[in-house]
């Protein structure tokens, strides 16, 4: 007897998901480690660490002092369907003080992109050119 193959797609475990998403955090904690010299990882002696899945806040903790050179605070959003005007909320819901909102989202075979609020992207070239 021959199996008969379906075309309808099974629901990704939780689990899956939330490794999806802890791969996306990750990898901008590292490009801020990168950009910055700061080491990155788990623990309460680093600067940049990735949000346990979970708890509230934003996406990508940082100490004081990277915020003060790296003011933007993360949310990072790595899944197939796109709801960015919710995913810009929920960035300006958990933003540190005195710092912008970004958005990172991703999807499979998509490289990561950032959506920022198009005044800031100016400002920040602004302040990069003079």
């Amino acid at each position: 007897m021959t199996k008969i193959k379906s075309n309808v797609k099974t629901a990704k475990k939780i689990s899956s998901r939330k490794a999806k998403g802890r791969s996306l955090q990750k990898w901008v904690c590292e490009q801020i480690s990168k950009l910055l010299d700061t080491p990155w990882g788990r623990g309460d002696d680093m600067e940049i660490s990735p949000r346990p899945m979970g708890q509230p806040g934003p996406d990508v903790v940082m100490s004081k002092q990277v915020r003060e050179k790296f003011p933007l605070t993360c949310e990072c959003k790595n899944q197939e369907s796109w709801n960015i005007i919710s995913f810009i909320e929920q960035a300006k819901t958990n933003i540190y003080p005195n710092t912008d909102w970004l958005l990172i989202i991703k999807k499979n075979k998509i490289k990561p992109l950032v959506v920022l609020d198009a005044e800031v992207f100016f400002r920040l070239l602004y302040t990069k050119t003079k």
